[in-house]
């Protein structure tokens, strides 16, 4: 059945990938542009589904969001293999408070928030050793404290222009739901394969 609503679509397709047991169904496709044209993909884990969007989180100096900072436009993509289903979506991106970036932080694995604290994600580095060292000493410096988040990291929230629903079928006549934000809401549309 399709909703009249894309992100309640959404919703219950996640939930479905959740229980059915997909290894790490948050995970997602992030598309972004730089400032010539050249586009970049990679995969990022999708964090929250908020009022305004799909929210996830980065370095700000990393690639991607450099990438952001010139062109705000960017698509994700979830992929749920063992249903055969994925989810493209598309739309501007923004980011979010400070205080919804440190609430986040906050909420990770002492870890986590140390690999965020010392990478100085997407530049070129020596070899592993140098991250390796780098997260040790850092460990040591905090003599058992949680570190704060620092300031070059936080959240985006992508806010949807576009959904499409894909559905794998026999012969490759797969099934494509597409919304598209029009005037006075969500314009459902059914895509060929």
């Amino acid at each position: 059945m399709i909703q009249k609503d894309p992100v309640k679509q959404f919703r219950s397709w996640f939930e479905l990938a959740k229980q059915s047991g997909e290894h790490e169904p948050e995970a997602m496709a992030l598309a972004t542009v730089d400032d010539t044209g050249r586009p970049s993909v990679r995969m990022v884990l999708f964090r929250d589904l908020r009022p305004d969007g799909f929210c996830f989180f980065t370095n700000y100096e990393s690639r991607k969001a450099v990438h952001l900072g010139s062109n705000p436009f960017a698509s994700i993509l979830f992929y749920w293999p063992m249903l055969y289903r994925q989810v493209r979506v598309e739309g501007r991106v923004k980011k979010v408070s400070v205080k919804l970036s440190d609430d986040y932080f906050n909420s990770r694995p002492a870890g986590s928030r140390i690999s965020a604290c010392i990478s100085p994600q997407s530049s070129v580095i020596p070899d592993r050793l140098f991250i390796e060292a780098m997260y040790e000493a850092f460990k040591m410096d905090l003599g058992g404290n949680l570190p704060r988040k620092p300031v070059n990291w936080g959240g985006y929230v992508l806010v949807p222009d576009l959904f499409e629903f894909w559905t794998g079928m026999e012969d490759r006549l797969h099934d494509r739901i597409q919304y598209r934000k029009g005037r006075s809401g969500w314009v459902i549309e059914r895509l060929a394969p």
